[in-house]
């Protein structure tokens, strides 16, 4: 983005210096010869920065903002200031400046402080854009919903996420965690530089150490090289973990000494590494009752809990669901070369008269199934429920609207053990992902942790 930048100096010689200077860094460089001649430019063209000296004969730089304040303008504004004024430079600065540098000027520092103002105002550019999306279809970023209980989520991304403080995202599995994660490394400082997610719960125990922090060549069997992990990949970035509470304690400790100082230390290694990095975590469980049965640190909790953001259940705001399923539709029936537009009166009532327990990812594998499977522009109630029977999917069954009759074969029947139905719900969706377990379980909504205890405490029932 071209930037304006307004210099308002009242020595000439400083004035054409530092406006060549920083031109010569690829801003568009205009001046002002004190605060009233700035103001009166601000009039007819408002640049993106000001850059003030403080002291002024006319019009200085503590004037200048009250000025521009008076005018309802906010104006990234630096301020240029002796040592001898410093403390009226801090004052300044609660007036609403951006920051000062102290005379002489120190050219590196001044290009720091501009650049940081360029990644300013490009991420209030792009929240601007985003509330504009939401404000006309819907969305913010990756994000569907215009819900009460969404634009609450909306509004605490937006304060969260350009400060470098860590951030807990709780809720229900299936709600949007690693979306509302990847939103905040969107709005942040750090947008350029990777994101990286890791689920906690997928990867195997014995093996997550080595994911997270590296290894040398040699450290265990098998490491013929040495190789960074998520920790590193992640410098100056943002590193995500999904299902912190599903690591183990010993490990928790580690990742706390890397939030406390800042490097980390590969497996094998005997040096440690600095690293510049953000966390986002996240947890499908009450953090509080996790931490009350041993499941997450305590002192990890605090670190990690500076801003906490809470994603709401699907059931918790149905008035999102036509955008959800319009949205959903629209992307499967161009991935499917299908014609499908919408779905009828009946269908959505079905559809909000499901309890919906795996949130927005199963209405998601719904409404993909029903594009594929109907034959219509319009998905049907017929659609929902061959999706839903025992033969074809893993999905519990959707209740169908009042009025309609539905004559597929059903799974569950009054008498059936939760057990058995558990029990049967694992199997068929086993069976419709040809025995993968990390599809399985993100389509049951639980960990693949999860599913591999389930699995082997059926095991022991047949052992038995």
């Amino acid at each position: 983005m071209r930037v304006r930048v307004l210099v308002v100096e009242d020595d000439p010689a400083q004035r054409t210096g530092l406006t060549q200077l920083i031109a010569g860094w690829g801003f568009d460089a205009v001046s002002a010869t004190d605060g009233e001649d700035a103001l009166a430019q601000v009039a007819t063209t408002v640049p993106d920065v000001i850059v003030s000296d403080l002291v002024m004969p006319k019009m200085g730089g503590l004037d200048l903002l009250r000025g521009l304040r008076q005018q309802g303008l906010e104006i990234t504004t630096l301020l240029l200031t002796a040592q001898a004024t410093v403390d009226t430079a801090i004052e300044a600065i609660r007036l609403g400046a951006y920051d000062y540098v102290s005379k002489p000027i120190d050219p590196q520092r001044l290009r720091i402080l501009l650049d940081q103002v360029v990644e300013r105002l490009a991420r209030q550019q792009e929240v601007e854009v985003l509330r504009r999306q939401l404000r006309d279809h819907g969305r913010f970023g990756t994000l569907i919903g215009a819900s009460r209980p969404m634009r609450e989520v909306y509004q605490l991304l937006e304060q969260a996420a350009p400060t470098a403080a860590s951030i807990l995202i709780t809720g229900e599995s299936g709600t949007g965690k690693e979306l509302v994660a990847q939103t905040i490394h969107q709005l942040s400082p750090r947008a350029a530089r990777p994101f990286v997610p890791i689920n906690c719960a997928a990867i195997p125990e014995a093996l997550l150490e080595s994911e997270l922090f590296g290894h040398e060549k040699g450290s265990f069997t098998g490491a013929v090289a040495r190789r960074q992990g998520s920790f590193e990949l992640a410098d100056r970035g943002t590193l995500f973990l999904d299902e912190i509470a599903e690591m183990n304690p010993a490990l928790q400790a580690k990742i706390l000494r890397v939030l406390q100082e800042r490097v980390v230390r590969p497996v094998g290694g005997d040096r440690d590494r600095p690293i510049d990095i953000r966390i986002v975590a996240a947890t499908n469980v009450d953090p509080m009752e996790a931490v009350r049965t041993g499941k997450l640190r305590e002192d990890l909790f605090y670190r990690l809990n500076v801003f906490s953001v809470h994603l709401p259940p699907l059931r918790d705001r149905l008035d999102d669901l036509p955008l959800l399923v319009h949205a959903f539709i629209a992307q499967f029936a161009k991935e499917q070369q299908k014609t499908v537009v919408d779905v009828d009166e009946a269908a959505m009532a079905a559809l909000r008269a499901h309890h919906w327990p795996g949130n927005v990812r199963e209405l998601r594998n719904v409404i993909e199934r029903a594009t594929i499977i109907t034959r219509d522009r319009t998905i049907g109630v017929a659609d929902l429920a061959g999706v839903a029977s025992a033969q074809r999917t893993p999905n519990p069954e959707l209740r169908t609207a009042p009025g309609t009759q539905n004559h597929e074969p059903r799974t569950l029947f009054p008498g059936l053990t939760v057990d058995e139905a558990e029990r049967q719900l694992i199997a068929i969706t086993l069976e419709h992902t040809g025995g993968n377990k990390t599809k399985a379980a993100a389509m049951l909504g639980i960990s693949l942790k999860t599913l591999h205890n389930k699995l082997a405490r059926e095991q022991q029932k047949a052992d038995d």
